[in-house]
């Protein structure tokens, strides 16, 4: 089967009140058209507010597999939109045990490598309104995995994910997230 981007999600930093508390994120991300350049810190039009944990140059894009969407509709009772889950990138036939850290990809003009799972934070449970949800994401597996860029570019929904360079003796993303998890428990 084929990979490819569903849909590439982009978003500015905002202030949200949680509990009375003011809270500035940027993981409220929206669906956009066309090409979208790819530098080494991230997509164009796409903000982080925490660059102690979210972004930099082994975290310039998140992504996350469609596939998943429909087990959290059915669990959050919602029609999510792309993007929902603070993903840059909604994939397509690019599940967390099939991709293996290390694993470069090619896709539209950009080459970029995976580096590692995406371990929720408590900002999950502001956009979906419950702090819960953040043990519920990592309990599932579903966690998405974060790519450097090797080479930047342009790339936009539809463009095909072509696999470049595969080392099947690094860990799978499904492998260290769980043996994280497990740890973190």
């Amino acid at each position: 089967m084929v990979a490819k981007i569903v849909s590439v999600n982009v978003g500015d930093i905002r202030s949200v009140i949680w509990n009375g508390n003011e809270i500035i994120t940027g993981f409220f991300k929206n669906s956009v058209p066309g090409q979208v350049k790819l530098r080494r810190l991230g997509l164009a039009g796409d903000t982080q507010a925490d660059l102690k944990v979210h972004g930099g140059a082994n975290k310039a894009v998140y992504a996350y597999p469609s596939e998943h969407y429909e087990y959290w509709k059915e669990r959050l009772q919602s029609n999510l939109s792309w993007g929902y889950f603070g993903e840059n990138l909604t994939t397509q036939n690019m599940l967390e045990n099939s991709v293996h850290v290390g694993d470069q990809f090619r896709i539209g003009s950009v080459e970029a490598v995976v580096t590692q799972p995406r371990f929720p934070c408590y900002k999950l449970g502001v956009r979906v309104g419950d702090m819960s949800m953040v043990r519920k994401f990592q309990a599932s597996g579903r966690c998405g995995f974060y790519m450097a860029v090797i080479k930047e570019g342009e790339l936009a929904e539809g463009d095909v994910i072509e696999l470049v360079h595969q080392d099947t003796t690094n860990p799978t993303i499904a492998e260290i997230f769980m043996s994280q998890a497990i740890h973190q428990s």
